[in-house]
C-alpha cells in the first residue's frame, strides 16, 4: 500500500436557479414573445439609480450579448446581464395586475431594503 492517498473528489451539487418566473409572469412573457416582441428576448439588468441605489431594468433585445446569462424557466428564455447576477440570485419574477397599473415585479432575497416609492433597492 502506498503512503500517498488521493483526496476524495468533492461532490458537485446542483446550483440553485439564477431566476425563476411565476406562472403569471411566464404567461405574460409568452404573450409578449408571441405578439409585440416577437423574435426578441427579455433582458434583465440592474442599474445604479433611485433613492436606494439600484433599480431593475428590463429591455427586449434581438439576441444575447456574449456576457449574458441565459435563464430558461417554464419553457421560456430570458437573459440576465452578467454584472447583475450576484444581485439577482434566487429572484422570482412575477406579473401583477392592479387597479391602475400592471407590470413585472421582483421578489429578491438579496434586497436589504427599498426606497419609499418602491422604484429602487439596495443589497
Amino acid at each position: 500500500m502506498s503512503d500517498t492517498q488521493t483526496a476524495p473528489m468533492p461532490v458537485k451539487r446542483e446550483l440553485p436557479p439564477l431566476m425563476q418566473m411565476t406562472e403569471r409572469a411566464a404567461k405574460r412573457l409568452k404573450q409578449l414573445y408571441e405578439g409585440a416582441n416577437k423574435g426578441q428576448i427579455l433582458r434583465i439588468s440592474v442599474n445604479t439609480r433611485g433613492c436606494s441605489g439600484m433599480s431593475y431594468d428590463m429591455s427586449f433585445v434581438e439576441e444575447a450579448a456574449p456576457s449574458d446569462e441565459r435563464v430558461t424557466d417554464q419553457g421560456l428564455l430570458l437573459l440576465v446581464d452578467r454584472k447583475a447576477t450576484l444581485f439577482l440570485i434566487g429572484t422570482v419574477m412575477d406579473y401583477e395586475v392592479k387597479d391602475l397599473e400592471s407590470g413585472f415585479t421582483f421578489t429578491n432575497p438579496n434586497e436589504k431594503g427599498r426606497c419609499g416609492c418602491g422604484e429602487s433597492f439596495h443589497v
